[in-house]
Parts: C-alpha cells; structure tokens; sequence
C-alpha cells in the first residue's frame, strides 16, 4: 500500500527535520566538510576527487562516459577536466576513431596520486564512527533512492 503525500498531516509532513531532502542535503554538506581537509593534502576538490577515483577504475574513459557516471553535463565537467589538465593530473585527446569524442586518460602523476588518496576512504569512516557493514548498507539504500527518483 502507498501512501499519499496529501494524506500526512500537513503540519507534520512540512516539518524540517521530516524532510528526506533536508537530510540528505544537510548531510552532504556535513560529508563535504570531512572531506575538504583531506583532499586539500590531495591538491584536489571533490569533484576532481570523483573523476579521479572513476580513473583509476577505468583509465581512458571519454567525457561522456564520465558525465554520466558522475551525473554532471559537460558544460560543468569540462572546465574541470580542463583545470585537471593543467594540473599534470590527465590528459584530454579527440578519438582517432571519432573526433567528436574526447578521451580521458591519466598522466603518471595522476596514477601516482592514488597511493596518496588510499588514506581517505578510511579516514571518512573514521569520522562517521559508524560500522563499514553499516555504511555500506546505507550507501546501497540511497543508490536504490536514486534510481528510484531517476526512473
């Protein structure tokens, strides 16, 4: 059985604290804190971070495979990737197959970069003080949210 949204109490439902949005959204300003300071130590932000750990699952990847991964437009993603690439950290090249494509590919220092980050993950769940079977519970539950709101 579902229930409606016009079925709650409406001075219940627009309650603050009652808001999965809010939650979500306060979280994730909360995670971003956790995260700044250990990126700093990377040189990177946490955009960056996320092409970068996409990288290094699959090196040489094009534009549009990491914008939809990521769920950012190209308009957003490529003055990123481009300040990436200033920084020594990938390069972007046009397909010789079609140009219309540009792959992405890790430069030496951007694979060396890895080793660097292994330290956040744990760092991160350190600061969650929560089990990782916990957080990996979670994880899997907002992805389903995801798909859910994405369907």
């Amino acid at each position: 059985m579902t229930t409606r949204p016009d079925s709650f109490d409406p001075d219940v439902a627009l309650r603050l604290d009652n808001q999965l949005c809010f939650a979500l959204y306060s979280t994730s300003l909360a995670m971003t804190k956790v995260y700044k300071p250990l990126l700093d130590g990377l040189g990177l932000t946490y955009p960056q971070y996320l092409v970068m750990l996409l990288l290094w699952e699959q090196d040489d990847v094009t534009v549009s495979a990491l914008g939809e991964r990521l769920y950012l437009d190209s308009g957003t993603l490529t003055p990123l990737l481009k300040r990436m690439q200033t920084s020594g950290l990938l390069t972007r090249t046009r397909s010789t197959q079609d140009e219309r494509r540009v792959m992405i590919s890790l430069t030496e220092a951007g694979r060396q970069l890895k080793a660097k980050a292994a330290q956040v993950p744990g760092c991160v769940v350190s600061a969650t003080r929560c089990p990782v079977s916990e957080l990996m519970s979670l994880t899997h539950q907002v992805q389903a949210l995801r798909r859910q709101l994405a369907a």
